[in-house]
């Protein structure tokens, strides 16, 4: 484990050529998330009119709503930073939107089991954002981004918080009601 002092060395030893690169890794990234977000919220509303059970639309609904504060608050950290908000296409929330809708397609409306298929895309979108975040967030910090890094930590403790509700949710009766369907 690195002691304080050899993080403070690490830090030191980064010169500004490399802390240009790592800003570009940084700014690419946020790119990245950015055009996920934007995609993901209107994803978001055709999961919620797919879902069965009203907890689980009223989890799609609340997390629209927080995707769109996520672009939002992707949009103040590119002018922190002071870059231009941009969208890059994000192939892995690409893919992970084709899987939702997939699963929308291969289930029957009405059923816990695409209840239970929802959960099962919507948490994987969400570890993808809490991986992102937490990377992004970590760059940040690195490049003495503090404000940013703030930033991005709020947006990582939301991503945590809905996938614990949908955790919840499928403990709680979606998986045991989709397993008598």
């Amino acid at each position: 484990m690195k002691t304080a002092k050899s993080k403070t060395t690490a830090k030191k030893q980064i010169t500004e050529q490399d802390g240009d690169k790592l800003k570009e890794l940084l700014v690419d990234g946020l790119k990245d998330i950015y055009w996920a977000e934007k995609n993901l919220a209107k994803a978001l509303v055709k999961m919620s009119k797919s879902a069965t059970s009203e907890e689980l639309k009223s989890a799609f609904e609340l997390h629209t709503t927080q995707t769109e504060q996520h672009a939002a608050t992707v949009e103040q950290v590119f002018e922190i930073i002071g870059e231009k908000a941009q969208a890059k296409k994000c192939a892995a929330m690409e893919g992970l939107i084709e899987e939702a809708n997939e699963i929308i397609e291969s289930t029957d409306k009405g059923t816990m089991v695409r209840d239970c298929g929802l959960i099962m895309a919507a948490q994987k979108v969400e570890h993808y954002e809490i991986a992102s975040y937490g990377t992004l967030r970590n760059i940040a910090r690195t490049l003495g981004y503090e404000d940013v890094a703030g930033l991005l930590q709020q947006t990582l403790d939301q991503e945590g918080e809905t996938d614990h509700l949908l955790t919840e949710l499928a403990e709680s009766y979606v998986n045991e009601q989709a397993s008598v369907e």
